[in-house]
């Protein structure tokens, strides 16, 4: 059985990425609606950072978590 959602902490492990940084980065991100109008509409403040595969949400987030390499 595949799952239709992936975590941050999937993401991370996946990727060898600093879950640290990587909310951090989300966090500054999500704060700037121009740029990021997805990554703002879904994510809420104080929640896990997770995603629909393939949303568009999940690319935004992807392209924010290049710069963490």
């Amino acid at each position: 059985m595949t799952t239709q959602t992936i975590t941050l902490k999937e993401i991370c492990k996946e990727h060898k990425l600093c879950p640290r940084l990587s909310r951090m980065l989300l966090r500054e991100a999500a704060k700037d609606e121009k740029k990021n109008p997805n990554l703002t509409k879904h994510h809420k403040p104080r929640t896990a950072w997770i995603w629909s595969k393939g949303s568009k949400a999940l690319d935004e987030a992807m392209n924010i978590l290049k710069t963490a390499k």
